[in-house]
């Protein structure tokens, strides 16, 4: 009987670190203002990594009518793209041990920058650090803003 009783607590225990360590990893899925409240980025989990694309920038960001284009981009090729419908973070891994997402990159259209980038939660607020590729102390921090479609 103590046997039985050992063994459900343990599936019980189980099971509940199982169901908290994917909500926690969930946790930054869905839509963010970014920290100027211009565009909206919406994170999704595909293939076991988290990505970020902007699906929506105020008009006061357009130029000419229309969202401005990705004309910083090293590549010339993509410096007439429209900035909205652009993946601008890359690869995040969840790790339950420092409840971060990690081993990612970000892209900034403004400067055409790709950093590395690791993200983490305070409340409702998503705190993202982009840094040097293996130089985490120089870098910037942005604040993201849980939001609606």
């Amino acid at each position: 009987m103590n046997t039985l009783k050992i063994c459900l607590l343990t599936c019980t225990l189980n099971f509940i670190c199982i169901i908290s360590y994917s909500q926690g990893a969930r946790a930054i899925q869905g839509y963010w203002w970014n920290q100027e409240r211009t565009s909206k980025i919406k994170i999704e989990l595909k293939d076991g990594v988290y990505n970020g694309t902007i699906v929506y920038m105020t008009p006061e960001t357009f130029e000419n009518g229309a969202p401005p284009r990705d004309s910083k981009n090293p590549n010339p090729a993509l410096r007439n793209r429209s900035i909205q419908g652009i993946q601008i973070i890359h690869n995040l891994e969840y790790n339950p041990n420092t409840r971060r997402w990690e081993n990612g990159s970000i892209y900034d259209p403004r400067s055409g920058n790709t950093y590395s980038c690791y993200v983490w939660l305070e409340g409702d607020v998503l705190k993202i650090k982009g840094h040097l590729t293996g130089i985490r102390w120089i870098g910037r921090e942005s604040e993201w803003y849980k939001t609606t479609p």
